[in-house]
Parts: C-alpha cells; sequence; structure tokens
C-alpha cells in the first residue's frame, strides 16, 4: 500500500515538473511578427525593445508588454465645433496619418498616444481656423493641413510618434449659412448664364449682319459684273453689226426696208401710245414707193415687154 502511494506521489511530481518546464519555455521563447515591436521591462524596469523575429526571455523575470504597430496608422475622428474669426461655428473632420517610431518613447512618454493626437488635433485645428474667417477657412484647406502637420509632428516627436499627413475630410457650415451660400451661388450662375446668353445673342447678330452685308456686297458685285458684261456683249453685238453693214455697203433702199420690217416690234406693248417718225423715213418709203411701183425695161431678164398695169 506504501508502494503504491510512493508511486502516485512520484508521478505527481513529474506531471507538475513537465508543467513547469512547459511554462517556462511558453514564457521564455517568443516570437515577434514583422512590423511588430515589443518592450521588454526585467524587475519593472525597461530593458530592451524586441525587433521581429525569435527572442528568448528570462521567466518569471522578463515582462513582455503588447506589442506595438509601426504600420502607419489612420485615424478618424469625429467631427469638431470650431468657432471661425467672424463668430461662425463650423463642423471639421479630421483624418490623422502617423507611425509609431520609437516603440520605448511610445510606451513611457505618452498613456494613450491615440487619444493624445485626437486632443491635439482638435486643439491645433481651432487655433488654426480660429484665425481665418469663414470664406478662407473653405478655401484654405491645404495650408490648414501644412500647419496642423508641422504643429503635430512637432509635438508627438518626443512620444516616438511621427505624423505623416492631416486631412480635413469635411467643413460644413451652419445651415443657414449653407442655404445663403446656395442661394449667392445659383444667383451667380444665374448672372454667368445671363451674361453667356447676351453674349451669345450678341455674337449672333454680329455675324448675321455681316453675313447680310457681305450677301449685298457679293450681289452688288454680282450685279455689276453682269451689267459690264451685257453691255459689253451689245457693244460688240452693235460693233459686229455696224462692220457687217459697212462691210455688206447696204444702200438707202436696204435700210429702209429694213427700218419698216422694225416697225411692228415698235408697236408691241401698252406702253406704246405715240410714234416719232424721223423725215427719213419718208424719203425711205418713197424710194421703197418707186422701186415697187416703176418698172424699168431693163428689168426683166427675159427680154419681154412688161404686162400692162390692170
Amino acid at each position: 500500500m506504501n508502494a503504491s502511494a510512493g508511486t502516485i506521489g512520484v508521478a505527481l511530481v513529474l506531471i507538475v515538473l513537465i508543467i513547469f518546464v512547459l511554462v517556462v519555455l511558453v514564457k521564455s521563447v517568443r516570437i515577434i511578427p514583422q512590423a511588430r515591436a515589443g518592450v521588454v521591462e526585467r524587475l519593472g524596469k525597461y530593458q530592451r525593445t524586441l525587433n521581429p523575429g525569435l527572442t528568448i526571455l528570462i521567466p518569471f523575470v522578463d515582462r513582455l508588454l503588447p506589442l506595438l504597430d509601426l504600420r502607419e496608422q489612420v485615424v478618424s475622428f469625429p467631427p469638431q465645433p470650431v468657432i471661425t474669426e467672424d463668430n461662425l461655428v463650423v463642423s471639421i473632420d479630421t483624418v490623422v496619418y502617423f507611425q509609431v517610431t520609437d516603440p520605448r518613447a511610445a510606451t513611457y512618454e505618452i498613456a494613450n498616444y491615440i487619444q493624445a493626437v485626437e486632443q491635439l488635433t482638435t486643439t491645433t485645428l481651432r487655433n488654426v481656423v480660429g484665425g481665418l474667417n469663414l470664406e478662407e477657412a473653405l478655401t484654405s484647406r491645404d495650408q490648414i493641413n501644412g500647419q496642423l502637420r508641422g504643429v503635430l509632428d512637432e509635438a508627438t516627436g518626443r512620444w516616438g510618434i511621427r505624423v505623416g499627413r492631416v486631412e480635413l475630410k469635411a467643413i460644413d457650415p451652419p445651415h443657414s449659412i449653407q442655404d445663403s451660400m446656395e442661394k449667392q451661388m445659383r444667383a451667380e450662375r444665374d448672372r454667368r448664364a445671363a451674361i453667356l446668353t447676351a453674349e451669345g445673342t450678341k455674337q449672333s447678330q454680329i455675324l448675321t449682319a455681316e453675313g447680310q452685308r457681305q450677301a449685298a456686297i457679293l450681289a452688288a458685285e454680282g450685279d455689276a459684273k453682269a451689267a459690264i458684261l451685257r453691255a459689253d456683249g451689245e457693244a460688240q453685238a452693235i460693233h459686229k453689226v455696224f462692220d457687217a453693214i459697212h462691210k455688206g455697203n447696204p444702200t438707202q433702199k436696204l435700210l429702209a426696208y429694213q427700218y419698216l420690217q422694225t416697225l411692228p416690234k415698235l408697236a408691241d406693248g401698252s406702253a406704246n401710245k405715240l410714234w416719232i417718225i424721223p423725215s427719213e423715213v419718208g424719203e425711205a418709203l418713197k424710194g421703197i414707193g418707186n422701186v415697187l411701183g416703176t418698172t424699168t425695161p431693163d428689168a426683166r431678164s427675159d427680154g419681154q415687154d412688161p404686162a400692162p398695169r390692170p
């Protein structure tokens, strides 16, 4: 009976030793992931900073604090009310990009660095925007971002944090100011539209008048060229007729006969009420009458006497 009890006691001791060894191994061997850092305290005092990889700790002597993320972090803070220089309350929503560069300082220099960055951002934002009026605050985002980044980076440097960028997501003025701004923008758009419409109408009228002027000039030039061409044609026709008449050497009787053929054309039209016949026409007609009424003996080609008159 005593032997059995002794065996059980030995087994219990072995089990306790095995558990103790396992606990020691677990507490002594640690693996630090990439982009993480660990702060080790030995007997309550800072001892070293662990980099990514495998490390060995002294059990029950060294204590590993919660790991710190070394990647750049993005924190979006809730909208903060800020009073501008012209006493208007605007709501500003900010985003801060920061990164832990010194794990020891981030652990021992500040209790909660995220909350500290938020409070510092709010205070700095109120100081910067408080010196600007509403219009400047709405149009100077880059300037505000630069000032915020400079102040935050300088203040958080001793905390082992580097502020990479600060962005203003939104600047919301009061609703009454938004309505006024919307009305002003609508009036400005209407004014610009009216100006553009007037400019378009003016340009259209100018182009129309210019087109009409050019058309009138071209029509006048066309009429002038046509009149010149008609005059040239009539002159050439008269010249040719005159040359033909002179080359043919017509007699007075032929000219009188041609004049008689032209008389019917003079009667065309309802406006011809009075004829003025030159005195030369009478002589020409007299000559034509002598030609038609008198026949000379040599007028016949066959040599016979002319027929007696009826």
